[in-house]
Formats: structure tokens, C-alpha cells, sequence
């Protein structure tokens, strides 16, 4: 059984650019697909397909690298644990990196960044950041 499936994401993903794979290959589920889309959506990863595998779904991320090779994603960390859960509100967001970064947060308007949070006015549970 595992405890932390985000947990379990961002080491899949943080392992796959450590040995400069083109995908990782991931347990899926709706919270996963929803963290992976936010990653999208800001630039971090190419995109995502879920694959079916028997009786289990696999979400593959493929991953993205610069011009030259170098890797987008300079570091990603688990901020929100299940031990001890970090919520935030829109006045107590901050930068990440000066703007280099984001930090991905479950609203109740969906998985979001937090510059997409700002715009829309919600807070909530700070899962990880990316930069």
C-alpha cells in the first residue's frame, strides 16, 4: 500500500530526468492526471496519455527538455504532506523563484498553479512546487 501517491509522482518524474528518459510511467488516477495537466499547461511537461495496461491504467508524462538537452524541470518538491498539510489563501501566495516557478495547489475550482489560482481568486492545499 502506498501512503503518498503524489509523493510517488514527483519521485517518478524526478528520477526519470535524473537518467534524461523521454517518459515515465505512472499508477494513474484523477488527482495524478489532474497534477500532470497543470504541469502541462504551464510548460514543464510535453503532455500525458493514459494507457491501459489489463486491468490497470498507466498515465505516461512525457517529459521536456531544452534545446540542448538541458532539463525544464530544475527541481520538484512535495510541499503538502499527509502529515502535515500546507493550505494557503490568495493574500498568502507567494512567487515561486521570483515568477521562475510554480506551485501547484487543490482548490475547489480543480487542480490549479498558483498563478491560475490568483486569477481566479482561490486558495487551498499547496501539493508541490516546480522550478
Amino acid at each position: 500500500m502506498m501512503t503518498d501517491p503524489i509523493a510517488d509522482l514527483l519521485t517518478r518524474i524526478r528520477n526519470g530526468l535524473q537518467v534524461e528518459r523521454p517518459y515515465v510511467d505512472i499508477p494513474s488516477s484523477r488527482l495524478k492526471i489532474a497534477l500532470v495537466e497543470a504541469l502541462a499547461r504551464e510548460g514543464f511537461v510535453w503532455d500525458h496519455e493514459v494507457l491501459e495496461d489489463g486491468s490497470h491504467k498507466v498515465l505516461r508524462v512525457n517529459l521536456k527538455y531544452g534545446p540542448s538537452g538541458e532539463k525544464v524541470i530544475q527541481h520538484i518538491e512535495r510541499v503538502s504532506k499527509p502529515g502535515c498539510r500546507v493550505y494557503v489563501s490568495v493574500a498568502d501566495m507567494k512567487d515561486v523563484r521570483q515568477g521562475t516557478g510554480i506551485s501547484i495547489l487543490s482548490t475547489s475550482a480543480g487542480v490549479l498553479s498558483n498563478r491560475e489560482a490568483r486569477r481566479q481568486g482561490v486558495g487551498g492545499e499547496m501539493l508541490c512546487q516546480v522550478w
